[in-house]
């Protein structure tokens, strides 16, 4: 079963740590992942 639209998706913290760092950086490289719950 899926995920409640509600909750909105779920990301990996130590993910989100990552995406938050190139966002404030301006960075535009691929992050790669190897998290399947993410």
């Amino acid at each position: 079963m899926g995920r409640s639209s509600k909750k909105g998706p779920f990301v990996d913290p130590k993910l989100q740590k990552k995406v938050d760092k190139a966002k404030e950086t301006n960075d535009q490289k691929v992050i790669r992942t190897w998290s399947r719950s993410s």
